[in-house]
Formats: structure tokens, C-alpha cells, sequence
């Protein structure tokens, strides 16, 4: 599919398998880091997938021990990242930023500019962490970073909200977009309500694959849904996914 920059005609589910989705593996200061990238980025290029309304980069990403990725440039985006697997630590040019743990997730504005740093915060596991950026609604705005802690009872069989500007508790972010997370278990379902003009992006990241509205949905795979649609969401076993609520 291509950048689905306007709201398809008619609403339907398309699934992207695991296999589809872009692998790299590379080194980085003290180790190295393999992705898997949603998106094109970087020097990867995809005409088909290039973003997901404001939705411009889902990477899903994991440090060796003690890894760092370092200080870089960017301008005018919103950044999420969720932390998966291990401690997640940022970094910015003046030595600030703040560590995640499993289930966490932090926003940052980097509006007129920042330069940030992406650390495994332990020297003896991996850490992997999806980082998502998205368009912002306003451009030159005042760099920021919060963050948010998450147990996981919090997520358990439920849509939790982790960013949102229509969510009491989630972190607000300078663009159309929302950011859910649950941890899913059999015999429960979940489910979302997709409006017209909107889609939904899901990745299964842990445990076993999500059935939803009759699609399966692959560990880590996707599914891009759009247009009005009630989705219901199930598993035959347990599974952690993010699902990702944008303007088309």
C-alpha cells in the first residue's frame, strides 16, 4: 500500500507479515543493534511504506548490552518510545533524560531542535524499544520530554492509553495521533473503535499472534487498518501489542 495520506473510499484490514517488514543489523557505539523498520528510513526506501497518515516511522529496535546510540540531530517531530525489552535510557545534548523499564514510554517535542542519544541503560542483556515519530501539528515548537511509568496489571486486557490529548493520565503529543498498549490474554478480548477518516496501526510485539475481526495477525507483524471499522482484537495464548491511532 502506499502512504495512505487519505482515508480509503472503503474501510478494510491489511496485514503486513513478519517477513515483509524491513530487517537491518548493524554497529553502534560499544555493540551493535538489529531493526526491524515499519517505515522507510535512513537509507532504506520504501514507496509502498513510506508512512501511516501522521504516522512517519515505527522502528523496532534492539541494543546489545551496553550499546549506545549516538548524539543526533532531529527537527520538528514528536517522538514515542516504548520501551520492550530491558532499560531504555535518553540522552540529550545537555545530558538529560530518563531511563524506561519494560512497559514505559516516553514523548518527546523536538520541535527547533534537539540532539538526542538512545542507550541500553544495562551492561549484561539486550534492550529493545519501538520508537515511533509522527508528523507535528505545529512546527518550532519548545523541545520537551516526559515520560510516563506503566505496571503491567495497568495494560492487562485493556486498551491502555499511553499518549493522547483525549486521555486523562496519557502523555500529550503535538499531533492527530494516539498510542495504545495491552498485554493480552486468552479467553479476553479487546476492542477499538476506528472512526471515519482515521486508521489503526497494530504490531504484535511479544507472545502469540492476535486474531482480529477474523485476521490473523502475526508476532511481529502488523496490521493497518482504516477507515470506520469496530475491531476486535483476541489471542489463543498471551500477546503484547502497541496500536497506534492516527487521522488518514
Amino acid at each position: 500500500m502506499s502512504n495512505h495520506g487519505t482515508a480509503a473510499a472503503k474501510p478494510q484490514i491489511i496485514i503486513r507479515e513478519p517477513e515483509s517488514i524491513y530487517q537491518i543489523r548493524g554497529e553502534i557505539v560499544n555493540g551493535t543493534f538489529q531493526g526491524r523498520w515499519h517505515f522507510s528510513f535512513d537509507d532504506y526506501y520504501d514507496p509502498e511504506h513510506t508512512q501511516f497518515g501522521p504516522l512517519r516511522v515505527f522502528n523496532d529496535d534492539t541494543l546489545s548490552p551496553g550499546a549506545v546510540w549516538p548524539l543526533h540531530p532531529h527537527y520538528d517531530i514528536e517522538v514515542v518510545t516504548y520501551c520492550a525489552e530491558g532499560e531504555f535510557r535518553h540522552a540529550d545534548q545537555h545530558g538529560k533524560g530518563g531511563v524506561l523499564k519494560k512497559g514505559w514510554v516516553q514523548h518527546t517535542t523536538v520541535g527547533k531542535g534537539m540532539l538526542h542519544s538512545e542507550i541500553n541503560n544495562r551492561s549484561d542483556v539486550p534492550m529493545r524499544f519501538i520508537q515511533m515519530w509522527f508528523i507535528p501539528s505545529e512546527r518550532d515548537l519548545t523541545p520537551s520530554v516526559e515520560q510516563k511509568a506503566v505496571e503491567k496489571k495497568e495494560r492487562t486486557n485493556t486498551l491502555l492509553p499511553l499518549v493522547s490529548n483525549e486521555h486523562q493520565g496519557a502523555l500529550p503529543i503535538h499531533s492527530d495521533a494516539r498510542v495504545y498498549s495491552c498485554f493480552l490474554q486468552r479467553g479476553h478480548s479487546v476492542e477499538h473503535s476506528s472512526k471515519a477518516g482515521r486508521g489503526a496501526y497494530i504490531h504484535v510485539l511479544e507472545g502469540d499472534s492476535v486474531e482480529a475481526n477474523g485476521n490473523r495477525i502475526s508476532l511481529l507483524g502488523a496490521a493497518q487498518v482504516m477507515g470506520a471499522m469496530d475491531i476486535h482484537m483476541s489471542t489463543d495464548g498471551q500477546a503484547e501489542l502497541l496500536l497506534v491511532d492516527v487521522s488518514l
